[in-house]
């Protein structure tokens, strides 16, 4: 009989090569190797499951601690409910799909993707009828990324603070109108923002000797081994914090991931717990302290010296600028008085497509529609639209929740972690190592041996709470607390 641990240790160089394969596909890959990618990946996916079903990977389990016992019985029992076959299907659909949608993104062109997208429904459905779920197929799905989530639970938070949200973001819209950023806008040698993001993610804790940024067209992060965490990024020739944003964003994903034990890598206790949590961490980062005037007064000076065109503009006038709110058809570009707005969106698009109340040709249309009702206008192309992310051409249904709840999860961990009097004193002096340390202690070394909502609550004092978040939103963006 093969030993637990031997099984696992199979699995996590498996799942690693799967991710390096990923990474590649996505960054320096030939266009033309998709579908041989496709099929690499097929098989690995195919034999991970395998080992994650065997008779050996069971009867392993009892050896293990509680917290890994646990969560491991929980992947074994979904992995048993799914055919060898559709975990391949799966995995080869995703690859060929986001080639697709890559192509159809860049030519405005939705029924290029549409057949993929069709595909990628059905599995979904086929996963979510193998899995099982109590109300919705949505459910099946959503478990995937947020570990013990309900939709009905999600949908409820939601419906909370939409209203609010929505008036959150008109005021900020409104106040934002008569804030000039155009000044933002200047020569930005691709050379100098690759300088000033790797020095700002540096700072942040990031360590280069597990890591590195490169290029891509959706920036990511990704994990290839336990001392390799890739951070990807775009970048606009005369924006220059387009991409120092991101790779904030990316950071703080990535300090996640190297902040997991990792002699634990191929054990539940080192790894991520959810993405609801992981969200939380690169929004942390973003805005909380990317967006806040401890970090410029710090790094504003380093950023004029980069981009000269800066050097005319004082703090007090360049710190109203990067957080100025505006509604833009662009997720990934919005602020955060409007970001929310955006995932209620996909939310309910996501739930009627699973449910089969939308058809995949009728997307395009539909997501204009919501998205006139939500910000007052409507997307100029489908690129602009529905075909602007990733996720679904990864199979990714069920994703898109999880960032409201990782922006809610962050503003609730930053105010508590301020509570800690030298942890707020170094922050105030732009120093963030210490938040560092104390997101270390109370978030990324529990890995996933708690659930998500046990550890918000282990870490603040309360499950996921939206108090702390609308306040710092009405704070910043309305000068309301």
């Amino acid at each position: 009989m093969a030993d637990i641990q031997d099984l696992l240790l199979e699995i996590s160089l498996l799942s690693s090569t799967s991710a390096t394969l990923g990474w590649d596909q996505e960054t320096y890959a030939p266009a033309q190797s998709v579908v041989h990618r496709a099929k690499q990946l097929a098989y690995l996916q195919g034999r991970i499951h395998k080992l994650q079903t065997s008779d050996d990977f069971c009867d392993g389990l009892a050896s293990l601690d509680p917290a890994n016992q646990r969560e491991l019985t929980h992947r074994y029992d979904r992995a048993t409910k799914l055919p060898q076959e559709l975990v391949e299907r799966d995995s080869e659909t995703s690859s060929l799909a986001k080639a697709a949608w890559s192509e159809a993104r860049e030519k405005n062109a939705f029924q290029t993707f549409a057949p993929h997208l069709a595909k990628l429904l059905e599995i979904a459905r086929e996963k979510a009828d193998h899995w099982g779920f109590e109300d919705e197929p949505y459910d099946a799905l959503l478990s995937e990324y947020e570990r013990g989530a309900k939709t009905r639970e999600v949908a409820t938070l939601f419906e909370s603070i939409d209203t609010e949200l929505a008036e959150i973001a008109a005021a900020a819209v409104e106040k934002s109108s008569s804030i000039p950023s155009d000044f933002l806008h200047g020569p930005a040698p691709v050379e100098a923002q690759q300088t000033l993001n790797r020095e700002v993610a540096e700072s942040l804790g990031f360590d280069f000797a597990q890591g590195r940024i490169d290029t891509t067209a959706h920036p990511f992060c990704t994990t290839l081994g336990p001392a390799d965490v890739r951070l990807t990024t775009r970048y606009e020739n005369h924006d220059f914090a387009s991409s120092l944003f991101g790779v904030m964003h990316e950071t703080g994903h990535g300090l996640y991931e190297q902040g997991l034990p990792a002699s634990d890598f191929h054990l539940p206790s080192g790894q991520a717990v959810s993405l609801g949590i992981h969200e939380s961490q690169s929004r942390l980062w973003e805005n909380h302290i990317g967006r806040s005037r401890p970090f410029w007064e710090k790094w504003y000076p380093r950023a004029q010296e980069l981009f000269p065109h800066l050097r005319e503009i004082s703090l007090d006038e360049f710190l109203p600028a990067v957080n100025r709110a505006a509604y833009s058809p662009i997720r990934v570009e919005a602020d955060e008085a409007t970001y929310d707005l955006h995932i209620l969106l996909r939310f309910k698009l996501e739930r009627a497509l699973l449910a089969g109340e939308l058809e995949v040709a009728d997307v395009p249309a539909a997501w204009d529609d919501e998205f006139e009702k939500l910000f007052g206008f409507r997307p100029n192309t489908d690129s602009e639209g529905c075909l602007q992310d990733i996720h679904w051409s990864m199979g990714g249904l069920g994703y898109f929740a999880t960032y409201s709840l990782g922006n809610i999860n962050s503003a609730q961990l930053f105010e508590a972690a301020m509570k800690d009097e030298a942890t707020s004193s170094a922050f105030s002096k732009g120093d963030f190592l210490p938040l560092l340390g104390w997101m270390q202690k109370n978030i990324h070394q529990h890995g996933s041996t708690l659930f998500p909502q046990d550890l918000m609550e282990q870490a603040t004092g309360s499950k996921t709470d939206p108090k702390p978040y609308l306040k710092h939103l009405r704070r910043r963006f309305t000068n309301e607390i």
